[in-house]
């Protein structure tokens, strides 16, 4: 079975506090976009999994996969199988690739093999995997909150927009994103200004991670006001990562202007 696990941007995306347990309470709008991963799952004698495509770090036995695989056959019979996962979402870039990889692996064994795992469920493996593996088992604009794994239905519609994304190459751990911000809860309802036009977000939907991030590399600051420049009509750092993104009315192709990164671009939908 072949799927084809999408990353996602953040809108806005507010540090609310940090918790008991270590993580962050954030307040963020999930958006899913067209840059994907290729993930095949077949019926094996012996389970194992290959990468193609960017290298991924660790251990295979580490790898999100794997575990959305365990996690599952600790409740459900299932066959060894074979991985083939083609990475072409960044890492560290704040899209949330690897989470989709992860999600997509639960839903593909459960279709593939007809366990019929509910939703919920799928759901609920899905958060003990990552905070934001859940939301790629919904797949669709929601405002997102707790760890990021709590969702509420929000009416963002950038549907015939298009988008461009920039990712420079610079890997930014969570870790070191979360070391230079001080939790605070946003200065206004994240849910209500993205009831405002695209073009009124500017300057108003915030993401927190960039004053410290942009401070220590300046690049990216750099490429969000080349975004701008360009005549995009919001431009964002996504999540704790590397990668900018820009809404425009109109299609644009601005792989010479970026030629030095790795550039996405296409239609919202």
């Amino acid at each position: 079975m072949l799927v084809f696990p999408n990353a996602k941007i953040n809108i806005g995306l507010h540090i609310v506090e940090k918790r008991p347990d270590g993580f962050h309470n954030i307040e963020s709008c999930f958006y899913p976009v067209g840059w994907k991963d290729a993930l095949e799952i077949t019926e094996a004698d012996q389970f194992s999994i290959e990468f193609d495509g960017i290298a991924i770090p660790g251990n295979q036995s580490d790898n999100i996969c794997v575990k959305a695989y365990e996690l599952v056959s600790r409740e459900y019979p299932l066959p060894p199988v074979k991985i083939h996962l083609l990475k072409t979402i960044p890492i560290g870039a704040g899209l949330g690739g690897g989470s989709a990889d992860a999600a997509f692996t639960i839903k593909a064994l459960n279709y593939l093999f007809k366990l019929g795992i509910s939703f919920e469920k799928q759901l609920s493996y899905a958060r003990r995997l990552g905070s934001d593996c859940a939301f790629f088992i919904l797949n669709r604009p929601t405002y997102c909150f707790g760890k990021g794994d709590q969702f509420e239905s929000i009416d963002v519609v950038l549907r015939e927009k298009w988008i461009v994304l920039v990712n420079p190459g610079i890997h930014i751990s969570t870790i070191e994103a979360y070391a230079g911000v001080e939790p605070k809860p946003g200065e206004s309802d994240l849910r209500n200004l993205l009831k405002l036009p695209v073009a009124q977000w500017k300057g108003k939907v915030k993401n927190d991670f960039e004053a410290t991030l942009f401070a220590k590399y300046p690049l990216l600051e750099e490429i969000k006001e080349e975004l701008y420049e360009q005549g995009a009509l919001y431009a964002s750092m996504s999540g704790s990562g590397s990668t900018i993104f820009g809404i425009f009315d109109q299609e644009q192709d601005l792989t010479e202007v970026f030629r030095e990164f790795r550039v996405w671009q296409g239609i919202l939908s």
